[in-house]
């Protein structure tokens, strides 16, 4: 196919050999299979940000830091330098944190670079040498479910760890080989520390994994993963050799009627954007 605009730089300087076909075009990027000598890869190209659809962005980036004072005021005042800086922040997320949950033992696609905008990595596939599917496009056994499911949270788990949360983790973004379950699609990840949202994140992540694999083995859908795990982060006592159980005691309050209600109105929009998300699954 012809090569697009954004690749071209890429293998004019001998990174990419040939782009062979577009595997999908997603929000937040557009990838493509490309041949870098004897390997086929990925590149995923990000679109800009006035092109990219990805909701509550700013909720996302909360409690990321810039080392550099400057990028960091330009990006406060949103300045053209500080749009330009922003968008490598966020570009250069997705990278850094595939390297550092690959070190802490989580399963994701092996990264070789970004540059300028178009990051380089493993391409996921199947002993047949066919494209890994996505969690939503395969179905189980309640034994298999219960494993996958298990092995999932081991890595939500790690990814904590190491003070990170997916923050949109679904069936949408896994990709199932023949060895498990890979987690995919990070540049929204969110500090777990520093982001005043992360438990309720974790949470979404967790419940939606919870469901999925519910379908096929009901008793995950009454498990709390999420707050076993953030009670013995918050307390200092998570690692990655805790044994996780999935229960957990909540404490017993008074209730709150506007917090339910807070509670009702979240899972209303959060099956909205599951929705949402099948619909463009079902486009792509």
């Amino acid at each position: 196919m012809k090569t697009p605009k954004r690749i071209q730089p890429l293998v004019e300087d001998g990174l990419v050999d040939e782009v062979l076909y577009q595997l999908m075009s997603g929000k937040e990027a557009t990838v493509y299979a490309v041949r870098c000598g004897e390997e086929v890869r990925c590149a995923k190209v990000y679109k800009e940000a006035m092109k990219r659809s990805f909701k509550k962005a700013a909720e996302y980036q909360e409690g990321r830091k810039v080392k550099n004072s400057r990028r960091a005021r330009a990006m406060e005042k949103g300045s053209k330098f500080g749009r330009k800086q922003q968008e490598e922040a966020w570009q250069n997320t997705e990278v850094d944190a595939l390297f550092k949950l690959a070190k802490a033992g989580v399963r994701v696609p092996e990264p070789y670079g970004c540059y300028d905008g178009v990051l380089l990595m493993e391409l996921v596939t199947d002993d047949e040498g066919d494209v890994a599917p996505r969690l939503n496009d395969v179905s189980m056994s309640a034994e298999q479910a219960i494993d996958d499911h298990a092995l999932v949270m081991q890595y939500v788990m790690r990814m904590l760890c190491v003070g990170l949360i997916h923050g949109d983790l679904s069936e949408f973004n896994v990709l199932v080989d023949d060895y498990g379950p890979v987690i995919i699609d990070l540049p929204q990840v969110v500090d777990a520390a520093a982001n005043n949202n992360a438990f309720k994140m974790l949470q979404r992540d967790v419940r939606n994994m919870s469901e999925y694999y519910g379908q096929y083995a009901p008793e995950l859908i009454e498990t709390w993963y999420a707050e076993e795990m953030w009670a013995l982060f918050e307390s200092g006592e998570l690692t990655t050799e805790t044994e996780l159980t999935g229960h957990f005691d909540i404490p017993e309050t008074d209730a709150d009627v506007d917090s339910v209600l807070d509670e009702i109105k979240a899972a209303f929009a959060e099956e909205e954007a599951r929705q949402e998300r099948i619909r463009e699954a079902n486009e792509e």
